[in-house]
């Protein structure tokens, strides 16, 4: 079976080992979110791809979800000694590596796809794993100035979640460079030719929905011929991993499993979803789904550990074939 995942960084990695838990045949390809991508120190960091990376290739530090296991941070000490800014992203020096040879092979002319293969070949993923794009796409949020009161900025994601951890109001998300972007050689051939794409509970403003935003991907996913379902990162008004409330709330969606499927839209009406997994606890909100045209099962959906996060993925699959016949 051939399986397509649009995912973002810490659930989409979680969901993904579920996914290749339920289905260790299945062949896999995951188009990773790289409009959070910074660079820092001079140095190109993609956070969505090195987790899926380090966490499919069993790198992951455990404790903290994202980074590298046994990580140590000297250079992180010394930069701060010698007052390099900014201070408030720090790089461990096992993950300093990856960004290192990232940013060679980058200056040395290779698309972030031939990066992205390379760097994986070291860790021996039992995925294919593809960046959404190889030209630039950055993350911007809009927040209040403090320093000018009654003006705004636009913040880079990263600090927006890092630094400030997403406590103060986001009036508006900003991909900057999406519209000029093109989607990564091989994204749309494994979208067009799956036999499933899964969307999981990863963050849908700015995770999914950028990947979705890059021209071209989108409307790849509303030909293809296989079945589009999605994993709810909602259970009652709350994300299942990160802050998807506080972009959901710049752009105007409820925090809820049904507002996040009506977001999405169903493909029957222009949108992208042709079924929707949502939390036993939201089963009321099944009959507005499928009022929306999206085929709406509830199942339980806290990732806990792999056996359960296995059952998720393979009600998603079930799903998908459900819909398809």
């Amino acid at each position: 079976m051939r399986l397509t995942v649009l995912a973002g960084g810490v659930g989409g990695s979680t969901f993904l080992r579920g996914l290749l838990a339920a289905r260790p045949d299945a062949e896999i390809t995951v188009v990773g979110n790289t409009a959070d991508d910074i660079t820092l120190f001079g140095l190109r960091v993609c956070p969505d791809l090195d987790t899926v990376m380090y966490t499919l290739g069993d790198g992951i530090s455990k404790e903290r979800g994202w980074g590298r296991e046994d990580e140590t941070w000297v250079v992180k000490e010394e930069l701060a000694a010698y007052g390099v800014e900014p201070s408030w992203f720090g790089l461990g020096d096992r993950d300093i590596a990856t960004h290192l040879v990232r940013t060679q092979m980058l200056d040395a002319g290779y698309g972030l796809t031939a990066v992205t293969e390379a760097l994986c070949a070291r860790w021996e993923l039992p995925v294919r794993l593809l960046p959404m794009s190889d030209d630039r796409v950055e993350t911007h949020v809009v927040v209040d100035d403090p320093e000018n009161p009654g003006t705004r900025k636009a913040i880079h994601f990263q600090e927006y979640w890092v630094r400030l951890h997403a406590e103060v109001q986001a009036h508006q998300i900003l991909a900057i460079g999406q519209d000029k972007a093109k989607p990564a050689p091989g994204v749309l051939d494994a979208i067009a030719t799956c036999d499933a794409l899964i969307l999981p509970p990863s963050n849908p403003v700015v995770s999914v929905g950028t990947i979705l935003g890059v021209p071209g991907i989108r409307e790849a996913v509303r030909e293809t011929a296989a079945p589009v379902i999605g994993v709810s990162p909602i259970i009652g008004t709350s994300p299942v991993r990160g802050m998807a409330d506080k972009v959901l709330a710049a752009i105007g969606v409820e925090s809820t499993a049904g507002a996040v499927a009506r977001y999405y839209g169903s493909r029957a009406a222009g949108g992208v979803l042709d079924g929707w997994l949502i939390d036993t606890s939201d089963a009321a909100q099944l009959e507005s789904i499928a009022a929306a045209g999206i085929h709406a099962q509830a199942v339980p959906l806290w990732m806990n550990d792999e056996p359960t996060t296995a059952a998720i993925a393979t009600a998603a699959v079930n799903l998908a074939e459900a819909v398809r016949r």
